[in-house]
């Protein structure tokens, strides 16, 4: 993606190389954009990136929602059930 690609470049100099870094950068720059702006990132990823994008708020979502609802690791999905995402 471009735009990490540039943000990248304007930052690796502050950077320590700990994770917190891009954590603290990707949250200060959310904090600037609006929904637009957002949609307009959207339209630039390409197909792959933006299947990875999906993909991540799922699982994070699903993962978020199983441990609210107390399922953790206790509960054992049945193998024939799980498939390949792509």
């Amino acid at each position: 993606m471009k735009f990490i690609d540039e943000l990248y470049e304007m930052y690796r100099n502050k950077l320590t190389g700990d994770e917190e870094d891009a954590d603290i950068l990707a949250f200060s720059v959310l904090e600037q954009l609006d929904r637009e702006d957002m949609i307009t990132l959207i339209t630039e990823l390409s197909d792959q990136e933006l299947y990875n994008l999906v993909g991540f708020y799922m699982i994070e979502k699903l993962k978020a929602k199983m441990a609210r609802e107390e399922f953790g690791d206790t509960k054992m999905v049945p193998s024939d059930s799980v498939r390949n995402l792509h």
